[in-house]
């Protein structure tokens, strides 16, 4: 049977991959070398569990289990030379970046529910761990940050995301299921506002 923090695990390993290669992706667009694509990649993958690690008091994960290193350069050395060799769309980096926000801001979410702080704090933490890597990848390819575009539906898709967990988890629902809705409605929030552009409200200053 599969245990909770089993699951967690290899969602984080999961979302560790697909991160890397998003900043991997975002990269090559650049035309950074091996050297810059890898630390774009590596920084998307660590940057949201290291966050939520040091705000939770809890040792950094790829600290403690070098395995998420691992995974991360070989899914980021692999995405490179993928890269260099086949001409990708421009926006196929959004379709794993979805998928990557979802298991994290699952995984992020689990993982302070478990630390036992106060449901508001670990639908936050959730974000945070779905977010952050993001952010940091787009400033390292001198991009804006997806969370901060008008209307995205980013860091919306991940609170969504993590709301869903919370209130499974309190409704005595097992982790398992809370950890599947979550990813769904994280990724599907996502996925749907890129294919029908769905979008937020904007400010919109008086006149």
């Amino acid at each position: 049977m599969i245990t909770a923090a089993t699951l967690i695990y290899w969602t984080m390993l999961a979302g560790v991959a697909l991160a890397a290669i998003t900043g991997v992706l975002d990269a090559g667009r650049k035309g950074m070398d091996v050297v810059g694509a890898c630390a774009a990649g590596l920084a998307t993958a660590a940057g949201g569990g290291t966050v939520r690690d040091l705000l939770l008091g809890r040792p950094v994960f790829w600290i403690t289990d070098q395995s998420y290193l691992f995974v991360a350069l070989i899914a980021a050395l692999a995405a490179f030379f993928l890269v260099r060799a086949v001409r990708l769309p421009v926006r196929l980096f959004l379709i794993p970046d979805a998928i990557g926000l979802a298991l994290f801001t699952v995984s992020g979410t689990q993982i302070a529910l478990d630390a036992g702080v106060p449901w508001l704090v670990a639908g936050l933490m959730g974000v945070i761990t779905g977010v952050v890597g993001g952010v940091l990848r787009d400033i390292l390819c001198n991009d804006i940050p997806l969370i901060f575009l008008p209307g995205e539906l980013y860091a919306m898709a991940a609170a969504g995301g993590a709301t869903a967990v919370v209130g499974l988890h309190s409704a005595g629902v097992h982790h398992e299921i809370a950890a599947i809705v979550g990813f769904v409605v994280a990724a599907g929030l996502r996925l749907a506002a890129m294919a029908f552009r769905l979008r937020s409200a904007e400010w919109e200053p008086l006149e």
